[in-house]
This record gives C-alpha cells, structure tokens and sequence, in this order.
C-alpha cells in the first residue's frame, strides 16, 4: 500500500484539485484507493460527492485510531461509485479535526492516523491524503504516516518559496523518526501556457529541485473545475480538453506507484538561495 500525502505550505494552489485528479486516475485504472480528507475545511470529500456532514469523520478516526468499529463506519464509498465499497472510499473531512492541528503535538500523537492506517492496510494499494494548508499537527500527523509527499505549487514567487519550506520539513520530519517519509516531488499547477513569468518560475524550479520537478506541469483549464465543480471524475468528462487533463494526472499517478520501487532521495539539499534570488528579478 502506498500512502501518498498531496501537500502545500500556501493556500490556493490547487492541492484538493490534484487530489481528485490522482483519486480519477487510480479510478479510471481500477485501482483500490482510500481518500483520507485530512483538511478541516473538507473539499476533497465535497468534490468525491460525499456528504458534508458523516456519522463518523477523520476527527473519530484521530481521537480513537486503534478503535475497528469505528474506523470501518468511517470509511464510505465515493459518490462517483454508488454504493461499491472497496473501489474507491473515503474518510471524510471534518471542521472538527482543527482541533488535531496544534502546532505541537507528541510523537503518540503524530503516529495516530498511521495507527489507524495499518489496521486496512491489506484493503488497498492506494491511500491519497489530502492534508491542510500549514505545517502543524494535521498535516504532521499525515506525513508521518506517509511514504511519499507530493509538494503542489505554483509559478510563482510566494509558491516557489513555500515549496522550498515543504521539502525541508519533510526532511527534517524524516529525520526525527518518520524514516520512510520521503519527498516524491513537486507537482507544479495551474501552468498558463505562453507565460513569460510561469516560463522563468518553471525553469527556477528546475534549477533549484532538479529532478524533484515533476513532470508534466499541470495547465490550467477551467474543464477541471467543471468536472469538480459537479463532482465527477475528470476521466469521465467529456471532450479533448479533459481527456488532455486526465492523461497528465495518469503520468503523475504512474510516476507515485514507480517511486516505491526506486530508492528515495535521501535528505532536500539547499536550494541555493533560489526564493532570495528570485526576489531580485
């Protein structure tokens, strides 16, 4: 089982975006896929056409993760499936989970998702955890119970610095005891095409992160917030456009499920001063 957590350290970059556009992807190939809606303000849960409010959400799964009965009534079938549990589920969202994101919490703490985590480990070869917009005890508690982290960001400035924060705290929580936490790479979103200024941040990037940039870069396309926007799949969207998204989110799923094979990179190097560099452009 792979656990990916989808992460930023900058609001309104698209993370929820590029969390239901790998949850279509691993649905479009059938693959067995848990959504964990780590984020208080619940969006993921909302565009996988889930109920706002559940009988059981993530805050019931943190505040008693070795509980069975209720990590199983937390668990529902997405909306895009009906009622075929297994396929893929989710663990909803909850304003209630705000209470889980102090910014200091203990290592017990930090392992209480990944507690909950082992106990359906044999029910799926996918989780995706859409985490909260900060560094405090949500987002901890998710990468802890990680594999890989997939930094989203922007071209811009304030999001090439913000990913540079992500990496190194992913290593430095990495080095604190989350051993197998390692960075799978920056998904960079919302990429105009013919964009002088995106033009530089990507190359910027590529200078900084090397082959941390993933590859392709995710265009902006307004097909994507339709298909959210009616809680549909982007695969199952109609038109060139879509089909265009759609393929760059298989890349990016196929590039996740590769990276348990392939050594990870041990430890962010520097990125030699690349956020001040950039300010004096």
């Amino acid at each position: 089982m792979l656990v990916l957590s989808i992460s930023s350290l900058k609001g309104g970059v698209g993370k929820t975006s590029v969390t239901l556009g790998l949850a279509s992807a691993a649905y479009n190939r059938g693959i067995p896929t848990l959504v964990v809606d780590m984020d208080p303000q619940a969006d993921s849960s909302t565009g996988l056409d889930v109920p706002t409010s559940t009988r059981v959400d993530i805050a019931d799964v943190l505040a008693a993760p070795k509980s069975q009965k209720i990590l199983s009534e937390a668990i529902i079938p997405s909306g895009w499936v009906g009622d075929r549990l297994g396929h893929l589920d989710v663990i909803s969202g909850s304003p209630r989970a705000a209470e889980f994101d102090r910014p200091s919490l203990s290592e017990r703490y930090l392992r209480r998702l990944q507690d909950a985590l082992t106990r359906i480990a044999k029910g799926y070869r996918l989780v995706l955890i859409d985490c909260p917009p900060s560094l405090n005890g949500l987002t901890r508690t998710a990468w802890s119970a990680s594999n890989r982290v997939a930094v989203v960001t922007e071209p811009s400035l304030f999001s090439v610095a913000a990913a540079d924060r992500a990496l190194r705290a992913t290593d430095e929580l990495r080095q604190r005891g989350a051993s197998d936490l390692q960075p799978l790479g920056l998904v960079v979103n919302r990429v105009r095409a013919g964009s002088t200024e995106h033009d530089y941040r990507i190359q910027e990037m590529r200078e900084m992160f090397g082959p941390l940039v993933l590859n392709p870069p995710l265009a902006e396309r307004a097909v994507l917030q339709q298909a959210q926007g009616s809680a549909r799949p982007i695969h199952s969207w109609p038109g060139k456009p879509a089909e265009e998204v759609s393929g760059s989110f298989d890349a990016l799923l196929e590039r996740a499920l590769r990276s348990e094979n392939i050594r990870g990179r041990r430890g962010v190097a520097p990125a030699k001063n690349g956020a001040q560099q950039s300010e004096k452009k």
